[in-house]
C-alpha cells in the first residue's frame, strides 16, 4: 500500500483543524469553570440530561451521547451526584439497568449557565464567520460526520428544549 502523503496545502488545513481541535475546548472548558465551576464535559452531561424526555436517560445512552466510556461518565456522574445535579437510581424495568436524572438543581444550573455558554460559543466560533462560512462549516461538519459518526449517534439532529424554558 502507497502512503497518500497529504499536499501542501491539505497539511496547512490539517495543522489548522488540529489547532480548532485542541484550542476550542480548551477555551469552553476554561471559560465553564470559570462562570459555573463545572469542566465543559460536566456541562456536556447536564445538557444531554436537559434534553431527555424527564431529563432522565440509562448511563450507558448517556454514555453514547457524549462519546464517553461508561467508567469515565460514571466517575462525572459521581462528583454531579455529590453536587446535587445528578441523581443516579436503578431502572424501574430492569435492576441491572442505572438511570441518571437531572435534578432541579441541575436543571436550574444548566439554565443560568446555558446563556453564558452560548454567549462564548458565538463569541469563538460564530462571530468570527460570515453567513456563508457558517452554511459552509455547516457542510463541512456534515461531510465529517458521515465518515467519523455514520450510525448518527452523537450527530442526530440537536432538540433543544423550547428557549422559553431558559
Amino acid at each position: 500500500m502507497t502512503t497518500r502523503w497529504l499536499d501542501d496545502r491539505e497539511l496547512q488545513v490539517w495543522v489548522r483543524m488540529v489547532a480548532v481541535l485542541e484550542l476550542l475546548p480548551a477555551q469552553l472548558d476554561s471559560h465553564l469553570r470559570r462562570v459555573a465551576d463545572l469542566t465543559y464535559f460536566d456541562y456536556y452531561v447536564l445538557a444531554m440530561l436537559s434534553e431527555a424526555p424527564d431529563r432522565s436517560l440509562r448511563m450507558s445512552e448517556l454514555a453514547v451521547r457524549t462519546n464517553s466510556t461508561l467508567p469515565r461518565l460514571s466517575h462525572v456522574a459521581r462528583r454531579l451526584e455529590i453536587r446535587g445535579l445528578v441523581h443516579r437510581t436503578t431502572a424501574s424495568d430492569d435492576r441491572r439497568v442505572t438511570m441518571a436524572r437531572l435534578t432541579d438543581a441541575g436543571w436550574d444550573t444548566v439554565v443560568a449557565t446555558a446563556p453564558e455558554h452560548v454567549e462564548q460559543v458565538r463569541a469563538l466560533v460564530f462571530d468570527a464567520l460570515t453567513p456563508e462560512q457558517v452554511e459552509q462549516l455547516r457542510g463541512i461538519t456534515e461531510a465529517l460526520l458521515d465518515v467519523l459518526d455514520p450510525d448518527g449517534l452523537m450527530s442526530t439532529p440537536y432538540q433543544r428544549p423550547a428557549l422559553d424554558d431558559l
